[in-house]
């Protein structure tokens, strides 16, 4: 009788042992790293993404509304809408920059130095007014890279630059490579997957020869040399104290919690809009409100384009210059997206933001610097920029049409956006 029930115990109390192991690990580990893909902790705040505080936010953002009143129509006002010509929208983000002669960034190189030199400042991930929902949300944990010409560059120290010519030497060395076998294409302007830097040992020789070659004409010129040198060990002292913590950039989950980090920046004039516009809206509502998307390098916007065909690609595309952000209209009830609009609608009014009522959920607002809007000239001179077509010879001096809003019996349904005059 003992030996059975030994028989029948052991195996129960194993099970038992292994279930309440694997549930551990899970409940332990894997909410934490899903955390960390997700969102980043912005360290100094009191609450950041994987806090309590910030889970109840989102939640309160996202509730169902069950007190709105019945037969409430949306009006888009008139500032919300795309103007008769649809490139002056994106001009005047474009007539902005010229203005007050900012600097975009590029990449995250450029971003570190503008942290560092006070022109970004922090966005808390939850405040009593306003919660960011899906900042930074396409980052990866790849090594930071700088990026020149719609081409993307490894970053390393000298040490590490000389190791990996190394490495492609002798990754080189080891005889010609098969199209067939290295996955290469012979299609002219396709940009080989170079990988990550320190993972070219089993590279076959064709990558690895592509890749010497690029580092050979970035790297082999001495200003650019610098210029990357200088840019990952910018990086590398912002990592040594951001905000308080310390990233490994040779850790995989660090540069990614790193990355998100620094998207959630942006300038204090934009900050200072966000501010104003998020407590109208709690103390009218209750509620935070949602930001979906603040500061936004060109590397990454790119990156964007990927899944939100509604990201620019013009060459100053507006969340480069920090001062853009976007709000998240997904989970607002009619009433809500009417307040809104129209606190927006006067912040135009007032000269001191452009707006847009976009089709992808979202109200974009981009702050003037000084709280003034471009003069009509500058902004008709930015058309280009902003996409539009060359003028025509026999029409190469005249001034633009000043565009006109869109017609107030239209208001009752939100104008289409068309081509690419979008945030």
């Amino acid at each position: 009788m003992t030996e059975v029930i030994r028989r029948f115990v052991v195996p129960v109390a194993l099970s038992a042992v292994v279930g309440v192991s694997v549930w551990a690990a899970l409940h332990f580990s894997a909410p934490r790293r899903n955390a960390v893909q997700a969102t980043a902790t912005i360290p100094g705040v009191e609450s950041g993404f994987d806090s309590e505080r910030w889970l109840q936010a989102v939640e309160r953002a996202k509730a169902d509304r069950l007190d709105v009143p019945s037969g409430a129509a949306l009006t888009v006002p008139a500032e919300l809408r795309h103007y008769d010509d649809r490139h002056w929208f994106l001009a005047t983000q474009v007539a902005e920059v010229k203005k007050q002669s900012l600097q975009t960034c590029q990449d995250y190189v450029d971003l570190a130095a503008m942290i560092q030199r006070g022109q970004m400042v922090a966005v808390p991930a939850v405040t009593d007014d306003f919660v960011l929902l899906g900042v930074g949300a396409k980052t990866d944990d790849g090594p930071f890279t700088k990026y020149e010409d719609d081409q993307t560059v490894p970053l390393y120290e000298e040490a590490e630059l000389r190791d990996e010519y190394g490495r492609l030497e002798a990754a080189g060395q080891r005889g010609p490579g098969s199209d067939k076998k290295t996955g290469s294409s012979d299609k002219r302007g396709a940009k080989p997957d170079f990988g990550k830097p320190g993972e070219n040992k089993d590279q076959p020789p064709r990558i690895a020869e592509d890749k010497k070659e690029l580092l050979d004409r970035y790297y082999g010129d001495p200003v650019m040399r610098q210029q990357l040198l200088a840019g990952y060990e910018g990086l590398r002292a912002l990592a040594q104290n951001f905000h308080g913590r310390t990233y490994d950039l040779q850790n995989p989950i660090d540069r990614q919690t790193m990355k998100m980090n620094m998207l959630s920046s942006l300038r204090p004039q934009a900050l200072k809009v966000l501010q104003e516009i998020a407590g109208d809206y709690r103390r009218q509502f209750e509620r935070p409100l949602p930001i979906s998307s603040l500061v936004r390098p060109e590397q990454y916007q790119h990156t964007l384009r990927r899944y939100n065909r509604a990201a620019t690609t013009i060459d100053t595309p507006p969340h480069s210059t920090g001062l853009a952000f976007d709000i998240d209209y997904r989970y607002m009830s009619i009433p809500e997206q009417n307040f809104v609009m129209a606190d927006l609608a006067r912040l135009k009014d007032a000269g001191r933001v452009e707006v847009l009522r976009e089709r992808n959920a979202n109200f974009h607002v981009f702050a003037f610097v000084d709280g003034v809007r471009p003069n009509d000239d500058l902004i008709a001179a930015s058309r280009e920029e902003a996409g539009a077509p060359p003028d025509e010879p026999e029409n190469a001096n005249k001034p633009a049409p000043k565009p006109a809003p869109a017609h107030p019996a239209a208001r009752e349904k939100p104008a289409k956006s068309r081509g690419r005059a979008k945030h």
